[in-house]
């Protein structure tokens, strides 16, 4: 891991959205280890845990995009309010069949794309929500990396999700860490080395958050 002082305790802040029914599951250990890191390195995150918080992932008629529907429904409004000022979006989930939990998708149906046309998705134009941001995410499956890669799913999953989310809502980038073979027999040490990979990913990012608010910082600098 990178030096402290690498990770100064400068302006940043990352909204970790954490989807998996099981408390005590490897994703809440990942979204644990993210948060921690973050905190250590200075920076403010803040845990939306779906399940937990019990969020509606289905879009309602009157929540479709549009001039007649100008304002979020109340549950949709305060998560869009906690996201707003982020840098950093991160999207903790399990791979089932194939693609992320029902719940997660609701969650970019309801908020991620609140407001937003498929006119200003085809141009890949930054969304006042979300443009600029980094997007991360971390995914769990029990199958091994030589079985999804021979069903082409980790390719598949990273270009209808990851790659789209960044294109479609004008995001800085995307960078996506999968962990195969997380089972209920998951090895203590396996699990600690997955959780160093995700505490070194949290870190790069603060130090990437940290020297980019220095840099807004000193363009608004008079000469």
């Amino acid at each position: 891991m990178a030096d402290k002082s690498q990770a100064s305790k400068a302006a940043g802040r990352h909204v970790v959205v954490l989807c998996h029914p099981g408390t005590g599951s490897f994703n809440h250990a990942i979204a644990q280890a993210y948060c921690d890191t973050v905190r250590w390195c200075g920076q403010e995150v803040v845990l939306r845990d779906l399940y937990d918080i019990g969020f509606d992932p289905v879009l309602k008629a009157i929540e479709r995009p549009g001039p007649e529907h100008p304002h979020p429904l109340r549950d949709v409004a305060d998560e869009i309010e906690i996201i707003r000022r982020s840098d950093v979006l991160v999207l903790i989930y399990p791979i089932w069949f194939g693609s992320a939990p029902a719940m997660l998708k609701g969650y970019v149906d309801r908020v991620l794309g609140t407001g937003v046309v498929p006119a200003a998705i085809q141009q890949q134009a930054p969304t006042s929500l979300l443009g600029e941001q980094q997007l991360v995410s971390f995914t769990t499956s029990a199958a091994d990396e030589a079985w999804l890669d021979a069903q082409g799913q980790q390719s598949a999953l990273n270009t209808v999700f990851d790659r789209y989310l960044m294109h479609a809502f004008g995001m800085r980038g995307e960078k996506h860490v999968h962990f195969a073979y997380i089972t209920d027999d998951l090895a203590e040490s396996a699990a600690a080395h997955h959780l160093t990979q995700v505490k070194d990913e949290a870190q790069r990012l603060c130090v990437e958050v940290a020297a980019l608010h220095a840099g807004a910082v000193t363009q608004g600098q008079p000469d």
